[in-house]
């Protein structure tokens, strides 16, 4: 039996109707069984202040022991990539291409990385077609697979808000840090009254340490 398929047959019915029927990996699929995962997300073209508050929220995830799960996209999602691993932690890089196509270029050698020392999954199989609708597509696995997901920088038209509403479907914790909602983004204030949190700079590590372990499919032993 495939690593996917027991991964699989180990999630809750609403975890199933909104996963893949299929997986592609290269790397560590434990990574995505044992301990907790966090979704950090949010605009290509990051602020000096954003590159700060990723590189952050990232660090204190990995001192927490938390997997630093993103989308391999420009911005946000490198910054966060390269930050867990400048720390020594684990990361997973979920795709909206084909394991083997590199989207945007620039990022080949850091994809390439992750794939060897941590993990990089895609649902599209060899030669499936990229489309703009893949990233959404991929946003819901990225959703699907992670405790939690924060938002650290977008804008109104900003695709992370795609990643935002499908944690909130899913039941999982949605962290916005609050320069978003300052910027009157209409999307994050919406999502507050779905259930989204504010991450503020007095309460984020109160917050992101009691993170809870939703997804994780390893029994432990109290």
């Amino acid at each position: 039996m495939s690593a996917f398929k027991e991964y699989y047959d180990k999630l809750t019915t609403v975890e199933k109707k909104n996963s893949p029927k299929e997986l592609f990996y290269q790397g560590d699929f434990s990574l995505l069984e044992n301990g907790r995962r966090v979704a950090v997300v949010g605009s290509r073209k990051v602020s000096e202040l954003g590159i700060r508050r990723a590189r952050k929220i990232a660090k204190l995830l990995v001192q927490n022991d938390i997997t630093v799960v993103s989308g391999l996209a420009e911005g946000v999602d490198s910054i966060a990539h390269k930050t867990a691993i400048e720390f020594q932690g684990h990361t997973i890089g979920v795709i909206g291409t084909p394991l083997d196509k590199h989207f945007p270029a620039e990022n080949k050698d850091l994809q390439d990385f992750i794939a060897e020392n941590h993990l990089l999954i895609s649902q599209f199989p060899e030669n499936y077609p990229v489309t703009p609708k893949s990233f959404p597509i991929r946003n819901r696995t990225m959703a699907l697979i992670s405790d939690a997901t924060i938002i650290i920088e977008a804008s109104e038209k900003s695709g992370t808000k795609h990643q935002g509403w499908e944690a909130l479907r899913l039941g999982r914790q949605l962290f916005i840090m609050e320069n978003v909602l300052n910027d009157k983004i209409s999307w994050a204030e919406e999502m507050l009254s779905y259930g989204a949190q504010v991450l503020t700079n007095d309460n984020f590590e109160f917050l992101i340490e009691s993170i809870p372990f939703l997804t994780t499919k390893k029994e432990y032993v109290f």
